[in-house]
């Protein structure tokens, strides 16, 4: 499945060449399609490795970040993130840097793997508290590490009005998207987030969030990794159950204003993914629904 159009192409072939001339110790083990995000595939590489290749130029950039940051970061933290053992060179067989990591198992955050929503949602609140402060250990919201989400809703409202406009031209689109609206820019007048910046993870969906025996454990894809204010972090809570949310929010603390704001970056970044993957990845406009869905359940239950 092609999802951009500068996209280079890549599959076991690939993988095993890069192999063979870069870590020929591996180049035998068994490899098998792991996953697919918008910005990255993955290949379990034999029983304790992960291929990680990203779909662009663009998205390449994120590898460095990784193979920097993740090492430091990993001792503040109290779940499992990924190891980095191989920072993976170009070749003409794939053209980007590319990683490899130690492999984790688990399942993704969800119905069938979560047994407490409640804790799931206090256990997350610790992880992104221990995060956000950690020492920054000299990085800063400049270069790979500033990213949109870290910043302020005003800076975005043009192309998210502009994905909103998509929404509307959508047959078969089943969504009050004129309320979605409202929430949007009621959260544009508010004024703005105060405060220091700290580390943001940037991309806490359940598929970025792993389960073992029913409880949190591991938290994957650190590409959108950043520095900036923490508003952007709390948008993940609409794809969990209200249980979760609640304890989430009781957890962190969190005042109205930073929670109406995290809500516009929910909705953001929801009708951005119906907008751009409507044709392309029905897995991933399904869970952008079904967020937007959760946030006007809960819209309208408060």
């Amino acid at each position: 499945m092609t999802l951009h159009e500068n996209e280079i192409r890549v599959d076991e072939t690939v993988v095993r060449s890069l192999l063979r001339m870069q870590r020929p110790e591996w180049a035998a083990l068994p490899v098998s399609p792991a996953g697919a995000g918008t910005d990255n595939r993955m290949y379990r590489l034999g029983d304790h490795l992960l291929v990680r290749l990203p779909r662009t130029p663009d998205n390449a950039e994120a590898v460095q970040k990784e193979q920097t940051w993740l090492p430091r970061l990993a001792p503040h933290l109290p779940c499992r993130v990924p190891q980095p053992v191989h920072a993976g060179t170009p070749t003409s067989a794939f053209p980007l840097a590319w990683s490899v990591y130690r492999w984790i198992d688990g399942e993704e955050a969800g119905p069938g793997s979560v047994t407490d929503w409640p804790a799931f949602g206090t256990d997350l609140a610790a992880i992104v508290r221990s995060l956000h402060s950690t020492p920054l250990m000299g990085a800063a919201r400049r270069g790979e590490l500033s990213w949109y989400r870290g910043g302020d809703l005003q800076a975005c409202d043009r192309w998210v009005r502009g994905c909103f406009d998509d929404c509307d031209a959508i047959e078969g689109l089943d969504l009050d998207l004129a309320h979605l609206r409202q929430l949007w820019e009621r959260a544009l007048a508010l004024p703005g987030p105060t405060g220091r910046q700290v580390w943001l993870h940037g991309d806490l969906r359940p598929t970025n969030v792993l389960v073992q025996q029913g409880k949190l454990y591991a938290v994957i894809d650190f590409g959108s990794l950043s520095v900036g204010f923490p508003d952007a972090e709390h948008a993940t809570l609409w794809d969990l159950p209200p249980g979760a949310r609640q304890a989430y929010w009781d957890a962190v603390g969190l005042d109205d204003a930073t929670w109406l704001r995290a809500r516009a970056w929910a909705i953001a970044v929801a009708v951005s993914g119906v907008s751009s993957y409507w044709a392309s990845y029905p897995a991933f406009v399904h869970a952008s629904v079904s967020r937007l869905r959760s946030i006007l359940e809960a819209a309208a239950g408060r």
